[in-house]
């Protein structure tokens, strides 16, 4: 028996469809029946309502879970837009060793991330790590309330720069050099240049950058599970972390799944906020 064209083509298509339904599709769904649910992976399930909801919106550690989401993700987002913007900016101005640059910069983003955990770790280990010695002070960076989130930042950040990086200065392979040949005779210097021309007309990766490292910071897990487990204190515990030790070690399946659900409508709010004042400072809208 002969398949037509069109048969093929779906036949190829089966299984990744049937992946994408029974790894992605029916778990989320299950998962925001869950969320109203009490369940502890071995007794039956409970149907609760909103109780989940509310014992989350109501409990002043998830609040502060929620606190130490916003200020990694947010600092994070901030830092890793405004450092490899800057990069870029001297990159694309062709100066020597561009090449070897890019390379370096980028070399984070591809490395395992229980590398970069282990190598960190030794930079901001109290008594023979790097950082200390460089700074001759004496900081318990990763085991202090007051600077460990500032750690993660810092290597987040880090991970980050090079990726973004690259995405800036393909933004900057579009844009028209006559425009930078024309300010040049009108003799603007290069921080007007910078300002008036290449940002405007940069926007649109600007905001592109802004969408997806907000979202990859809000779902951060891996940087926190090996650098320092949500403490101390719970003063590095983020949202994504906090729904793998509930679901994983507590057993509160449902509590994580009301959690996840939550994080979802987050990202979906913040998105929804960039999306809708893109108008306002993207050039090409």
């Amino acid at each position: 028996m002969k398949l037509s064209e069109e048969s093929v083509k779906k036949l190829f298509l089966l299984p990744a469809a049937a992946g994408t339904l029974v790894f992605i599709v029916i778990p989320v769904f299950f998962s925001f029946f869950l969320s109203f649910c009490d369940w502890d992976l071995l007794s039956d399930i409970r149907f609760a309502g909103l109780t989940n909801y509310k014992t989350l919106l109501n409990s002043s550690e998830f609040a502060l879970i929620l606190q130490n989401t916003f200020i990694f993700s947010l600092s994070t987002t901030v830092i890793a837009i405004i450092i490899p913007l800057l990069l870029a900016a001297c990159l694309n101005s062709k100066i020597r060793g561009a090449e070897f640059f890019k390379t370096a910069y980028f070399l984070p983003f591809v490395t395992p991330m229980i590398v970069i955990a282990i190598v960190w770790e030794w930079i901001f280990d109290p008594n023979f790590g790097l950082l200390n010695h460089i700074l001759k002070l004496h900081i318990n960076w990763l085991y202090d309330t007051k600077t460990a989130m500032l750690a993660l930042i810092i290597v987040s950040a880090w991970k980050l720069i090079g990726y973004n990086m690259v995405i800036f200065l393909s933004g900057f392979s579009t844009i028209n050099q006559s425009l930078y040949e024309a300010a040049k005779i009108d003799g603007a210097n290069p921080i007007k240049t910078f300002f008036k021309i290449t940002l405007p007309l940069l926007s649109p990766t600007v905001f592109f950058v802004a969408i997806i490292t907000t979202i990859s910071s809000f779902q951060v897990f891996d940087l926190i599970y090996l650098m320092t487990q949500g403490g101390p204190l719970n003063s590095t515990n983020v949202l994504v972390y906090w729904i793998y030790k509930n679901s994983f070690e507590f057993f509160n399946i449902g509590e994580a799944s009301a959690g996840a659900y939550i994080l979802f409508l987050i990202i979906f709010v913040l998105t929804y906020i960039q999306w809708m004042v893109r108008k306002k400072w993207v050039f090409n809208e």
